[in-house]
């Protein structure tokens, strides 16, 4: 059952918390009615139970903003101790689909369940997850966090990926469409540039988007130039969003933008105006992370709401069961198997 949420209609910002608790500032900021989610990373992770104390904070101040974390597995994922299970980088379940493709389905499933059921026992939303990437061997930002470099065996690791997930309660983020595996630039420090054509790009990279079809929650476009398509980058690109993303390969879900404090998203002007271009081709969110003085600004400025629509996509992607207490966690069958599914595999310790 999807989580009721109050009456408040959340706006399109999701932004970040300074610290493991909420100052006076961060309270401010979510409260704020442009604000729709709430962002965790690493430095507000100390333990479980500070976790659980700070989403509940969370809670208090707002019931409904999303609250999600990037964690992946490998070396994305913030929480790592504590009771966490250390998850494997995605590269590692390819590795086995080469080996055994049954085993490796099997596996991506456990993975699934044990990323959002840990994650949902501290009352987090959603994991920007899966990475829908291929791996060309090119690009060190993406590398291992790429299940593999076929397009099909990416398709089939995440739809048994996002499986998990679901039965755990938690929806999915494919990111980040097209594709970013084949440009070597970081876009959190650069402006990466594919000079691929179209028909190259739908046929390889953007495959997955396709073939997972209602599998896919909610899609996080790259900060990536495809100059022989448009102009500009993905995020910002009414093509690829509209033409493309929603038109021919139909999707229905929640699109968010990529940080909008990163380096590739600066060629579309300030903080506002950027996140203004995004919302204008299509993103139905927009993320803004690590520079609270960046939100703030935000906030004052942007002057764009949200519609029915894009409320009810987004209410989907809220938590679709009550969390678990991490007690009776432990102690579920389903977990149980799950983790001996990965620890069989040599995937976790």
């Amino acid at each position: 059952m999807i989580k009721k949420i109050s009456g408040k209609r959340p706006g399109p910002v999701v932004l970040d918390v300074k610290g493991k608790q909420l100052d006076a500032d961060d309270v401010r900021r979510i409260s704020h009615p442009l604000t729709g989610g709430v962002i965790l990373f690493a430095r507000n992770f100390e333990s479980r139970a500070q976790l659980q104390a700070l989403t509940h904070e969370i809670r208090t101040v707002r019931d409904d903003v999303l609250i999600c974390i990037d964690h992946e597995g490998g070396r994305v994922q913030r929480a790592k101790t504590d009771g966490f299970t250390h998850l494997p980088a995605m590269a590692r379940l390819g590795a086995l689909w080469d080996q055994d493709v049954l085993a490796a389905t099997k596996a991506a499933v456990a993975c699934g369940y044990v990323l959002a059921a840990e994650l949902r026992a501290c009352d987090i939303d959603l994991s920007f997850t899966p990475v829908l990437d291929l791996d060309y061997g090119l690009s060190a930002v993406i590398g291992d966090r790429a299940f593999h470099a076929d397009p099909r065996v990416v398709t089939m690791l995440a739809n048994h990926l996002t499986h998990g997930l679901l039965l755990a309660g938690m929806a999915n983020c494919g990111k980040h469409f097209p594709g970013h595996g084949f440009v070597a630039a970081d876009s959190h420090v650069a402006v990466p540039v594919d000079e691929r054509g179209l028909d190259e790009i739908l046929s390889q990279d953007a495959r997955p988007y396709e073939w997972m079809g209602m599998t896919l929650s909610s899609v996080m476009p790259a900060h990536v130039i495809y100059p022989k398509v448009d102009p500009h980058p993905a995020g910002f690109s009414r093509y690829w969003l509209q033409d493309v993303l929603r038109t021919q390969l139909g999707f229905e879900g929640v699109i968010f933008s990529d940080d909008l404090s990163m380096e590739g998203a600066s060629v579309a002007g300030t903080v506002t105006e950027a996140a203004r271009a995004a919302l204008g081709a299509g993103c139905d969110m927009v993320l803004i992370c690590n520079h609270p003085e960046r939100a703030d600004q935000l906030l004052d400025e942007l002057d764009v709401r949200i519609g029915k629509t894009s409320q009810r996509r987004i209410r989907r992607l809220f938590g679709r069961r009550k969390p678990l207490d991490w007690n009776k966690l432990m102690q579920e069958a389903e977990y149980a198997a799950a983790m001996g599914v990965l620890k069989r595999h040599g995937l976790i310790a």
